[in-house]
């Protein structure tokens, strides 16, 4: 049977960690080991780890790692030829793991296998949010998937092959590890029944800070260019000249927006549909007037945080290697729905 070693890293996630470790101590197949990296948490959290009888756990304290410095300090501590990797604001299905680890079991030469993730809402609000940003299933290529570190799996081998987290950089570090590993190792294994179910933010400002830190890791790490610039046209451009077009010239012009508007909509509204079954009518109503908000104000945080990044990266990355493939850091086939 292969060992295998379940990391994740934490900071401040008293609210959240307990449904982490039930989810991990009623695993169907468990875990070998479980090794947990706190990067300075100040409330509760460091107490309810060390609090935990059930699991194999082992706790790195490391005050002011980031993320990838922490997912790095775990890895290397860990004993298991397979390492999963999940995260804090999560719970996972009781067979998450045993389903991850089913592609190396049954095909030796699997290095990477990329699980999947379903929203976890807790309000109305919640589900419009899960039904704005997550994507569906049927959504994923598989070829074209790049996993969230909220459900992979992968060697240990590999994640020294590639030298791991890049430690450089403290969001958006999950893709570059993903190209890093395609680039050496080919196509992964999707195994959409490996589950965990996500959170998705409960403010609007706790998911404009989260935006925000996405895009910011995008510009430095050279991601989605086409993605930003599309956006900042949109806005800064398109909107601006309909409006102009329907004042000055035409009307008619402004039947734009109502075409651009179901562009921008449609998924997010397609996803609404599904999403909100079982909810009273006032609810359902709140979550579709809540959907194009939530767009927008996420188009914002990105739009705020891609130059921040961009900045940063020609202050401190001049000269940075590009790995072979790549257009900026993008695979040239990467059409990731898991890019924020």
């Amino acid at each position: 049977m292969l060992r295998v070693s379940v990391i994740a890293t934490v900071k401040n996630e008293e609210d959240s960690i307990q449904d982490l470790l039930d989810s991990l101590a009623l695993q169907s197949r468990p875990p070998d080991e479980v090794i947990i990296t706190d990067g300075g948490s100040t409330d509760g959290t460091l107490e309810r780890l060390r609090a935990e009888r059930r699991l194999p756990l082992q706790v790195i304290e490391a005050p002011g790692a980031n993320i990838s410095q922490g997912r790095n300090r775990a890895i290397a501590a860990a004993r298991g030829e397979i390492i999963a990797v999940t995260d804090a604001g999560v719970r996972l299905h009781p067979h998450w793991l045993a389903r991850l680890l089913r592609p190396f079991e049954e095909r030796p030469e699997t290095m990477v296998a990329a699980g999947f993730f379903l929203p976890d809402p807790r309000t109305p609000f919640e589900v419009a949010m899960a039904a704005t940003v997550l994507p569906e299933q049927q959504e994923i290529r598989p070829d074209r998937f790049w996993p969230s570190s909220r459900s992979v799996a992968f060697r240990k081998s590999a994640w020294e092959a590639v030298g791991g987290y890049p430690e450089w950089l403290d969001y958006c570090e999950d893709l570059v590890f993903d190209f890093a590993l395609y680039e050496r190792f080919g196509p992964f294994a999707f195994v959409p029944e490996a589950v965990v179910y996500f959170r998705p933010r409960p403010t609007m400002r706790a998911f404009f800070l989260q935006y925000y830190r996405y895009a910011r890791g995008d510009g430095k790490a050279d991601l989605w260019r086409l993605r930003h610039a599309i956006r900042y046209g949109t806005y800064l451009g398109l909107i601006p000249a309909l409006a102009a077009l329907s004042l000055g010239v035409h009307p008619l012009f402004a039947l734009g927006y109502l075409l651009g508007g179901w562009l921008y909509l449609r998924v997010p509204y397609r996803r609404l549909f599904r999403l909100w079954q079982g909810y009273p009518w006032s609810d359902r109503m709140r979550m579709a007037l809540w959907v194009p908000w939530i767009r927008v104000w996420g188009d914002l945080a990105k739009m705020c945080g891609y130059p921040v990044g961009v900045w940063w990266r020609w202050r401190h990355l001049r000269g940075l290697r590009r790995p072979r493939g790549f257009t900026g850091l993008r695979p040239r086939e990467a059409d990731s729905a898991s890019a924020p």
